[in-house]
């Protein structure tokens, strides 16, 4: 067997990287993709390696050179790189296919052993490497058979989204056989290439062989091994976080871009926290149907914006403000609340974040759960002489939750003390009592010192959204914060959001029923494994302690690593000591996450 890859191309999406350098030569943790590759084709004993080269060729085989491969590579030169696509590369190794059975692949690839392993371990004679359809994925996709007959190549023209779950993305590795070469391949490559020129796909002949009685091409599904294809910055990016070899260095990677996951295979996110049960299909389907106005349409002001707020929240325009998330009304506000503030520790960063020291009062529980009350909360912070409080209810990352009634003593005593009270309800829909918001008029209006946020992405599962409000009785300063905000701080896609959100009422509460009866299962579950306790929680996320010779640390390392699963651990919060915390998602996942923990603690 031998090996061709194309490394023709320029590159020029990935802009000066590839300036003076072909693409293969873009490096990924310090090793170029072409030595990646070879080095792997190294490992299989193969009869020799073809690189079709044209774009800085000479750098490239001057490079090549250096590495000590084993096994014997050729060159092919392709001249005109730049007038050509990688039909026109693969016909000029025509001679070469019929000699001998082939891997063939793209130089933009990176993929871990087990990749090649796969394709050449399979006894059927001709394959394409193919994965399940990502939102991530860019490229040619194909339709399967049980059989793993290939019923259609779908180019990008005629991708159909509604279609995504029957498609594979062809990995653009493939294994031909001579015999498959020699009647099949080159012949149809030799007419397709004569009929519509050189500029074309070596994709296009394989769709057209797939139309065969007996077109002899079978997929071959991957099972989880990774790949990534490298055709911008972001990608690069994304691949070095995949693939480096330091544990260390992939968690510092993925937790310093604050989500999109979506880009990562298969990577199961404990850390965000949402609400797995809503939005319902129907209210996804309202939004896909208006996609296109949405897209092109300018979004309302704020002022049409808040008074859909005061709609659905069922209080005055003027005491509500829509935000782009929780996070900017969250820096609005602590920039308008002027003087020393009272946090609770551990507890949602963004807030004291913005304070110095000298600024900040913190309590920290003096308990394993770290559980307080509202009379905690006075008989501490009663001689500290704040000027505002901060209350995360229920907490973040304790879960730990104050009862409504509570809560109005709370205000009341910092009425009574002109102490501006801020109350982060983000998830306070997930606790088990009734009409647990503080969002209503009456309050609203008897406390002008009551400030109350919440976040719509947490609460109602509309992360991508970027929605939030906030409720006071302080009209001067919602109206202050209104100016303070861009007066197009919302999208045409939240607009619509909290147009339609009040039809679905029901569908909330029915997810509210199931997430929380999800919860209850997930930590009794959890409470099972060895090694952990769990802290009860009233929120879409679990608080668990860890035995002392369990590392958070080293759990979240293994668990990324092992099972694609990423953790939030709290060292940093805790003060060194073994927390975790998890969040919510479906039956399904969170199933997932137990046997893993039950796998690496009992």
């Amino acid at each position: 067997m031998q090996a061709i890859i194309l490394a023709a191309g320029m590159g020029k999406r990935l802009k000066e990287l590839t300036q003076n350098n072909t693409k293969c030569m873009i490096k990924v943790n310090g090793v170029t993709l072409v030595e990646r590759a070879l080095r792997q084709l190294d490992s299989l004993n193969l009869k020799r390696i073809v690189i079709v080269e044209g774009y800085e060729g000479k750098k490239l085989i001057d490079y090549i050179q250096t590495l000590g491969i084993q096994t014997p590579i050729e060159f092919i030169d392709n001249p005109i790189y730049d007038k050509t696509n990688n039909i026109y590369s693969l016909a000029l190794a025509k001679k070469e296919l019929t000699e001998d059975d082939t891997l063939l692949l793209e130089s933009d690839l990176i993929f871990e052993e087990s990749v090649l392993k796969a394709l050449v371990d399979d006894p059927r004679p001709t394959l394409a490497l193919v994965d399940k359809y990502e939102s991530w994925m860019d490229g040619t996709c194909i339709k399967i058979s049980d059989d793993d007959s290939i019923e259609a190549f779908v180019p990008g023209k005629k991708f159909v989204f509604e279609d995504i779950p029957k498609y594979y993305k062809t990995v653009n590795i493939y294994k031909f056989s001579k015999d498959f070469c020699v009647t099949h391949y080159i012949p149809f490559l030799e007419a397709y290439e004569k009929a519509l020129g050189e500029n074309e796909y070596y994709e296009q002949v394989l769709r057209v062989i797939t139309m065969l009685d007996n077109p002899e091409i079978k997929a071959k599904r991957l099972n989880g091994e990774k790949w990534y294809e490298i055709d911008d910055i972001q990608d690069l990016d994304i691949a070095e976080s995949i693939f480096t070899l330091d544990p260390d260095d992939k968690v510092a990677r993925l937790q310093s871009r604050y989500g999109g996951y979506w880009r990562y295979p298969k990577m199961l996110d404990f850390c965000y926290l949402v609400n797995p049960y809503f939005p319902p299909q129907k209210m996804m389907n309202e939004i896909k149907a208006n996609f296109e106005t949405l897209l092109t349409e300018y979004p309302s002001g704020m002022r049409v914006n808040s008074l859909l707020a005061a709609k659905n929240f069922v209080v005055h325009q003027e005491n509500i403000l829509v935000g782009n998330g929780a996070a900017e009304l969250i820096k609005s506000l602590m920039s308008y609340l002027k003087g020393k503030v009272g946090f609770l520790r551990p507890t949602f960063d963004e807030y004291p974040n913005r304070y110095s020291k000298e600024q900040s009062v913190s309590f920290i529980p003096d308990n394993a759960d770290y559980s307080y009350t509202a009379d905690d909360l006075m008989d501490f912070f009663g001689d500290k002489n704040i000027d505002a409080l901060v209350v995360v209810n229920p907490d973040n990352p304790s879960g730990n939750y104050i009862p409504k009634k509570d809560l109005i003593r709370l205000m009341d005593w910092a009425a009574s003390k002109k102490i501006n009270l801020v109350i982060d309800e983000s998830f306070v829909d997930f606790a088990e009592e009734e009409n647990s918001t503080i969002i209503e008029q009456d309050i609203l209006d008897k406390y002008s010192n009551l400030y109350v946020m919440k976040s719509i992405s947490k609460s109602y599962g509309v992360p991508g959204l970027r929605l939030g409000v906030l409720a006071s009785g302080n009209t001067d300063a919602i109206a202050f914060m209104k100016k303070d905000v861009a007066i197009w701080n919302i999208n045409s896609f939240g607009e619509f959001y909290m147009q339609i959100e009040e039809k679905y009422k029901k569908d909330y509460a029915a997810a509210l029923v199931q997430i929380r009866a999800e919860r209850a299962r997930y930590q009794a579950e959890l409470a099972k494994i060895k090694g952990i306790r769990v802290i009860p929680s009233q929120a879409n996320y679990v608080m668990v302690e860890l035995d002392r010779n369990i590392s958070p640390k080293e759990l979240l390392k293994t668990l990324l690593i092992k099972d694609n699963i990423l953790i939030k651990e709290l060292t940093t919060k805790t003060n060194g000591k073994n927390y975790l915390r998890l969040a919510v998602r479906n039956t399904d996942d969170n199933d997932f996450l137990l046997a893993a923990l039950h796998r690496e603690l009992d």
